[in-house]
């Protein structure tokens, strides 16, 4: 999953970009407003973290911005400002979650993927297709009653099929998902992973789309 982090503090920023980047998000950091609203024009975002007081432009006005713009990604504001007149502004603007600072990093990763599943209309994280059962939260992998060990890059790309079934994502998009990994990665890059996966999920887990990209099945 595809994260962005709008954060001007540089030791916070760090410990979340390491924390995220450990639980296999890629991560793009943007360390002022107009940054942020550089890679929002660019990117889509799987969730976007959103500190308010912002160098160059507020949290606020970018917020406003991206819900004017019909920018639906779901945002979790990150902030200090803790009072009630504050967190209602931020709601307002268009916030679908609120954490206030200093807060756990568990917590966040824990509420950042209950606002992931969220948006995507999926309250259940688990995924189930056949004999195969995925839990993105606990990343916990079966098939036939039995675990089974991914790589990270291996997991990267299960996270983001799984994440929207029934959809084809082409060679590229899943692409990008790697390059926020760390690491050099070849032009057939996910065709090998795909095919690790295959491997040890099952042949027709992850259907090719000819010319188009790759799919798990809707359930």
């Amino acid at each position: 999953m595809k994260i962005l982090l709008v954060e001007d503090d540089a030791m916070i920023g760090e410990s979340i970009q390491s924390a995220l980047e450990g639980e296999g998000f890629s991560l793009d950091w943007a360390r002022d407003g107009s940054v942020a609203e550089e890679r929002l024009a660019a990117n889509i975002y799987d969730a976007v973290l959103l500190d308010l007081g912002l160098p160059k432009k507020d949290g606020i006005d970018i917020l406003q911005g991206m819900r004017a713009g019909r920018k639906n990604m779901p945002v979790m504001v990150i902030t200090a400002r803790e009072t009630v007149d504050q967190r209602v502004q931020g709601l307002n603007a268009g916030a679908d979650d609120y954490l206030v600072k200093p807060f756990s990093l568990k917590e966040l990763i824990a509420r950042l993927h209950a606002l992931i599943r969220r948006a995507q209309g999926r309250p259940d994280p688990i995924y189930q297709s056949g004999g195969v059962i995925v839990n993105p939260v606990t990343r916990e992998v079966l098939v036939a009653g039995r675990p089974v060990i991914l790589s990270a890059r291996e997991w990267t790309i299960l996270e983001a099929l799984i994440a929207r079934p029934g959809a084809v994502f082409s060679r590229t998009q899943l692409e990008e998902r790697l390059y926020g990994m760390v690491g050099d990665f070849g032009s057939n890059a996910v065709e090998v992973f795909i095919h690790g996966l295959r491997k040890k999920l099952g042949p027709d887990f992850i259907s090719n789309i000819r010319g188009v990209g790759y799919m798990v099945e809707k359930t």
